[in-house]
């Protein structure tokens, strides 16, 4: 039986602790809608989307009604791209790239991701095509995102395909430099990418999926920050000069371990509000249920913030010695929580630290507390990796890639997920400012150190070998 406290707190989490469910996203086969041409396969791919997500918003919008929490994004991924289209050419690409970004207007979905290839091996002529096509596809259209899988813990990095990818940035910042160099903000290059990811730039619907799948996202930084802090404050105010009393108050002074443990209990009631929201969704659309992906993904909003949990957890900078532990801390104890409220937790699951989208964190890169190599050892411990990173517009293109190949480093050596969206802002420069709106958020433009000297590096191409503890089978 739900307790009375139990509701009480729930709507707290809502109303003061910015709890939402932050992506509902339907993932789409498209594998049998290739037709004979071009021409063919884009009316299939569209009507496929409009049949299969056309109550997609108006039922995500009346289930979060019903139980009065939010759902903030509904999102559509889709088979790869460069799976669906293998045989067409770069201006077919853009073509299919356009019926999708007309689908998810037809369906009112907000993002949607797919248009994409996994390279980890090799570029075959499709992949070839598709990244060839990613510049124009991602300009001309307004709501499709790109990514492409260059490595895995099993296969290794393909750094031909990376130095590839690093012009490709190039040209996305170029095509869109009145934007700030948005559409860069739409790519994402990834090493050992999930299949059945809800969030953006990065879900795609992995052929290993069921035709249609729901899969739910959601964040709640605040709720845990709200939660860290109650808890230290119940902890000093239970002595007036701020140190408990073991005997008399029965409390124990708090450790790590003990606010770990609340992180635990928070991600265990955010996990539960998503599952039970996915599931109503799924049951209402008549289509399988997929994940759970509990990332604490923050926004811009104040009090929705990953940095400031850090600075709770006792950093005065982000960025300080510490915070790579205290994200280390942080990660793991979300992980543990969630996946104890649910039976199919997914996706990425953790902390993710997207600079722009996260005020705390942009405010310590204009600070210059927070700098890229910092950030690069943070990400050796977090969800994600080298997530929405603004750097100067000069930055070459062999530099960009050697940054997008440590960042694949260190997930093909832990076994993790790692990825980099990074953003060469036209025109601007290192300490200038840039604004993308709405969740993509705003930064100062960190600057990176040593420009133009990996470019023997990256010009030697070649894959690196996957590590020894590959060979599990």
């Amino acid at each position: 039986m739900i307790q009375s406290n139990q509701i009480l707190n729930t709507v707290a989490m809502i109303q003061k602790e910015n709890l939402d469910v932050r992506a509902v996203t339907m993932g789409i086969n498209l594998l049998d809608c290739r037709g004979v041409d071009i021409a063919e396969t884009c009316a299939r791919v569209r009507a496929k989307i409009q049949r299969c997500a056309g109550a997609l918003v108006t039922t995500c919008d009346a289930i979060g009604e019903q139980y009065a929490i939010p759902v903030v994004n509904k999102r559509i991924s889709v088979t790869p791209i460069a799976d669906v289209g293998a045989g067409f050419s770069r201006d077919d690409f853009v073509q299919l790239a356009c019926a999708l970004d007309a689908a998810a207007t037809d369906v009112g979905c907000d993002l949607l991701g797919g248009f994409s290839a996994n390279v980890e091996r090799g570029i075959s002529l499709a992949d070839g095509e598709l990244i060839a096509a990613i510049p124009e596809a991602l300009s001309v259209t307004q709501r499709v995102c790109s990514s492409v899988n260059v490595g895995s813990t099993r296969y290794g990095i393909n750094v031909d395909a990376i130095a590839q990818l690093g012009h490709t940035i190039k040209l996305l910042a170029e095509r869109s430099a009145a934007q700030g160099g948005f559409a860069a903000a739409k790519f994402v290059v990834f090493t050992n990418q999930p299949t059945d990811m809800p969030f953006m730039a990065g879900a795609i619907h992995g052929v290993n999926q069921p035709e249609v799948v729901i899969n739910v996202g959601v964040s709640g930084p605040g709720v845990v920050a709200r939660a860290l802090q109650r808890a230290l404050d119940k902890a000093v105010t239970s002595d007036p000069a701020g140190f408990p009393d073991p005997i008399s108050e029965n409390i124990s002074p708090l450790g790590l371990h003990d606010l770990a443990d609340v992180i635990k209990r928070a991600a265990f009631r955010v996990t539960r509000c998503g599952e039970l929201i996915g599931k109503q969704v799924a049951r209402a659309l008549g289509v399988p249920f997929g994940v759970v992906d509990l990332s604490l993904a923050p926004t811009p909003n104040v009090g929705d913030s990953v940095g400031e949990i850090l600075k709770i957890l006792g950093v005065d900078a982000i960025g300080a010695p510490g915070s790579t532990a205290i994200v280390a801390l942080l990660n793991d104890a979300v992980k543990k929580g969630g996946s104890f409220a649910s039976q199919s937790v997914g996706g990425l699951s953790g902390a993710f630290i997207p600079v722009c989208e996260d005020r705390e964190l942009a405010d310590a890169v204009k600070d210059g507390s927070l700098v890229l190599e910092k950030l690069e050892a943070m990400t050796s411990v977090c969800s994600v990796g080298l997530d929405m990173i603004a750097v100067p517009g000069s930055v070459d293109a062999a530099t960009l890639a050697a940054l997008i190949v440590d960042e694949m480093a260190i997930g093909m050596i832990n076994s993790k997920t790692t990825a980099v969206r990074i953003i060469p802002v036209p025109g601007k420069e290192a300490g200038d400012f840039v604004a993308f709106g709405g969740l993509f958020g705003e930064s100062a433009i960190l600057p990176v150190r040593n420009v133009g000297q990996s470019s023997r590096f990256i010009n030697f191409g070649g894959r690196i070998p996957a590590p020894i503890h590959s060979l599990r089978n």
